[in-house]
């Protein structure tokens, strides 16, 4: 695996979401109810935000309080940094490492086609020097037999 769209095809596309006005209890819900970690927060189509069990936790420590029935959009992060099918694993796992983020939607065309997270990019990584290890291992094989 080497790039997203690699990613995408063995995990799927399937995306979980929450509108801005969805109250923050709905959006608990629906975290735990597809065991993510990270919902986007879509409004017609659009990405407006994310919000992640890391911005619950955050907010919840900074304010000492969580108004359950407070939409979303209050507490989502708007700034959200998207990648292409495209984008190769190690860009994201640079980008990750650098924003300090978990979990990067996925946009072609302008078009949302899916959510990768942090795990998923750590498992193209293992699987790749997996790859490569058999891959020498065989070659080491076959030398050995040669001579």
């Amino acid at each position: 695996m080497n790039t997203v769209k690699d990613i995408l095809a063995e995990k799927g596309k399937q995306v979980w979401s929450v509108e801005p006005k969805t109250t923050l209890i709905e959006t608990l819900k629906t975290l735990r109810a597809h065991s993510v970690g990270a919902l986007l927060v879509v409004e017609a189509g659009e990405v407006k935000g994310i919000i992640s069990e890391r911005d619950f936790s955050y907010r919840i420590a900074e304010e000492s309080a969580c108004p359950l029935d407070s939409p979303v959009s209050a507490w989502m992060t708007k700034e959200v940094i998207a990648v292409q099918p495209n984008t190769t694993i190690n860009e994201c796992m640079q980008l990750m490492s650098r924003e300090h983020i978990r979990h990067l939607p996925v946009v072609e065309n302008d078009h949302l086609v899916g959510l990768i997270s942090i795990g998923d990019v750590v498992r193209a990584v293992i699987s790749g020097q997996q790859s490569t290890i058999l891959g020498l291992e065989n070659y080491i094989l076959s030398q050995r037999l040669t001579n």
